[in-house]
This record gives structure tokens, C-alpha cells and sequence, in this order.
């Protein structure tokens, strides 16, 4: 594990962005794949690859494959936070896409309620 390893570093900040956009990216494409076993879980897709991008990544620094000093927990969880960040957005989207593809806008609930 490294030492002195700081909460707000860029590397941080780099491990957050790298994570909360493989989510976002991965999470799009699998959206649009004809397999809707896929289709239907394409945030949980995004995330999980997001993930492991994450934990290879710590996994190849523990190694000594890249110019670090070590596998980080900090920048474990700062690769979970990217990726809860991102999927947030694409969760509730994907709600809100569903409830008024279904016809439940809550609009039309509240002017119906209005009429009667």
C-alpha cells in the first residue's frame, strides 16, 4: 500500500473523472447493443467495467507496472465514487424515460386530479 498517499491529490481527481466517464461511456454502448439482457442493464454494464478498469489498474500498480508506489484504497474508492456519480444521472434518467414511455407523466396525474 502507499504511504503518504494524500485525500485531495490530482491523482485523485484523475482516478474520479477516468471512472465516472468509463461508466458513462460503457453504460451508452451498451445501451445501444441489440441484446436487451444487456440493453436492460447497461448502467450496471458501465459500472462493472468501470470497476475493473479501476481495480486493474490498482492491481498493475501494486505490481510496479506503472510509476507509483503502490496500490492506493484511496484511489479505490475515488474510482467507486466516479462511478456512483455517474450512474446517479443515467439511474434517473432512465426513470424518468421509462415512467413517461409508459404513459405515467405525473403531469397528466396532477392536471387529471385538477379536473375531477
Amino acid at each position: 500500500m502507499e504511504t503518504g498517499d494524500e485525500w485531495l491529490a490530482m491523482d485523485k481527481l484523475q482516478h474520479f473523472l477516468f471512472s465516472f466517464f468509463l461508466t458513462i461511456i460503457f453504460s451508452l454502448l451498451a445501451n445501444r447493443t441489440p441484446y436487451s439482457f444487456i440493453r436492460n442493464r447497461s448502467i450496471l454494464v458501465g459500472s462493472m467495467v468501470s470497476l475493473a478498469a479501476g481495480a486493474v489498474k490498482e492491481v498493475a500498480d501494486e505490481m510496479g507496472y506503472f510509476k507509483s508506489a503502490g496500490a492506493s484504497a484511496k484511489d479505490a474508492i475515488f474510482d467507486l465514487l466516479g462511478t456512483l456519480v455517474a450512474a446517479l444521472p443515467l439511474y434517473l434518467s432512465r426513470s424518468h424515460s421509462i415512467s413517461v414511455a409508459r404513459g405515467t407523466n405525473q403531469l397528466d396525474e396532477v392536471k387529471e386530479a385538477e379536473m375531477v
